[in-house]
């Protein structure tokens, strides 16, 4: 398993997440009707909003599974994180990157994964990920990568609501 990376400006980029104010907040509606309206627009078992922090994953909104957070270093959203588009795993079992992590032999067993960075709107710094999980493989299609990038595009925009100005 390969560790999700830092960014070369993590110490900026913790910065933004500790500026977006949103950390250990409770649960909001706003979130979780993108995640709840993406697991069903993608029949999976597992949507979110993670926000990632220097040493784990929080889960602002989580469809599927009752975790709040997970570690940073055996997160996918780790990895999708530093992608500058949509970050996508097909078949977990065959990526060498996934293949032995936690997440895929052991509970919720993750076989494909498709994640968005959210960004920071002041710094334009990654601060999070909204993302999709499915417990067996699959391929996107075009339409269905149009939807996951609106799907993260409105996750961004509430986050970004407490920083407006």
């Amino acid at each position: 398993m390969k560790p999700a990376p830092l960014l070369p400006n993590e110490k900026d980029r913790l910065a933004a997440v500790s500026q977006l104010g949103i950390l250990d907040t409770k649960p909001e509606e706003r979130f979780d009707k993108i995640t709840k309206e993406a697991q069903e627009r993608f029949q999976v078992p597992i949507s979110s909003i993670a926000i990632i922090d220097a040493d784990r994953e929080w889960f602002k909104s989580c469809q599927g599974i009752t975790t709040t957070e997970g570690p940073r270093t055996t997160s996918f959203c780790g990895h999708a994180l530093s992608s500058n588009y949509i970050y996508i795993v097909e078949d977990t079992k065959l990526d060498p990157n996934f293949a032995d992590n936690p997440q895929v032999i052991n509970k919720p067993f993750i076989r494909f994964y498709a994640g968005v960075a959210l960004h920071d709107h002041k710094s334009n710094l990654p601060v999070g990920v909204f993302c999709i999980k499915d417990i067996k493989p699959r391929k996107l299609s075009a339409e269905d990568i149009s939807a996951i990038l609106d799907f993260a595009k409105r996750a961004e925009e509430e986050l970004n609501v407490r920083t407006a100005e």
